[in-house]
């Protein structure tokens, strides 16, 4: 079975996330938006493979906004346009933070400011703990969902939706395939002013990630499960 991961930039990569589908049979094609060399000016052209290639899709965070043209405009059509097509061919889709927002106005919904942001380890109201659990989830986002019509909001806090379902594919708000280095390279990249601007101390946030990563790998680990059984339909 063959899984395209979408990482827009050399941080975040699919950790946790990865590591299960592989063991669960798939083989991962992971492309780069976005090169280290432009990372501050993400504005490239990027030429996405076609939809029916793919058993499953990954869309991965970004450090971008979803419906920020001047920054992401070149390429963010041609990454809608592969995810509608793909929940029209009914090909999963798991999106992730950004990816989540893509994957919600791909399908007729959008993506506004959030009230705050939220950085850091964060637990949720769920509606179904064995598809989405409580968490902790770590968190780092300034954005929201608004979710496409028929979808299915599965959880939620008082910032944003958390996670969502339509058809057999899966946005979530948090980031179920975050790892201690993955927070090092968000730090080393703009994300320790952030932390302090927002009132974070960077340091404990990078501590808190060390002392939960093996908790977090769990709780990536059955959310991959979950997503693959109970939502994409797909038996072991």
């Amino acid at each position: 079975m063959r899984a395209l991961v979408i990482q827009h930039d050399h941080v975040t990569d699919p950790g946790p996330l990865g590591a299960r589908l592989a063991e669960r049979g798939y083989g991962l094609t992971v492309v780069t938006v976005v090169p280290e060399d432009r990372h501050h000016r993400p504005d490239v052209a990027f030429d996405f493979p076609a939809a029916g290639d793919w058993d499953l899709i990954v869309s991965l965070g970004a450090p971008w906004s979803v419906y920020d043209e001047a920054a992401v405009g070149p390429w963010m059509p041609g990454e809608l346009a592969l995810l509608r097509r793909a929940h029209r061919l009914g090909i999963p889709v798991l999106g992730v933070c950004f990816g989540a927002q893509a994957l919600a106005t791909a399908l007729g919904g959008s993506v506004e400011a959030s009230p705050s942001a939220e950085i850091g380890w964060v637990g949720i109201d769920t509606d179904d703990p064995s598809l989405i659990g409580p968490g902790p989830w770590f968190q780092w986002h300034h954005d929201r969902c608004v979710l496409p019509p028929g979808a299915a909001e599965l959880a939620r806090n008082a910032v944003c939706p958390q996670a969502f379902r339509a058809g057999r594919s899966l946005g979530v708000q948090f980031h179920p395939e975050i790892t201690a280095a993955t927070v090092e390279r968000y730090l080393g990249n703009g994300g320790t002013g952030q932390c302090r601007e927002h009132g974070v101390d960077p340091g404990e946030l990078l501590a808190r990630t060390r002392e939960l990563e093996t908790v977090a790998r769990g709780n990536a680990h059955r959310l991959v499960d979950a997503f693959l059984e109970r939502v994409a339909g797909v038996r072991e």
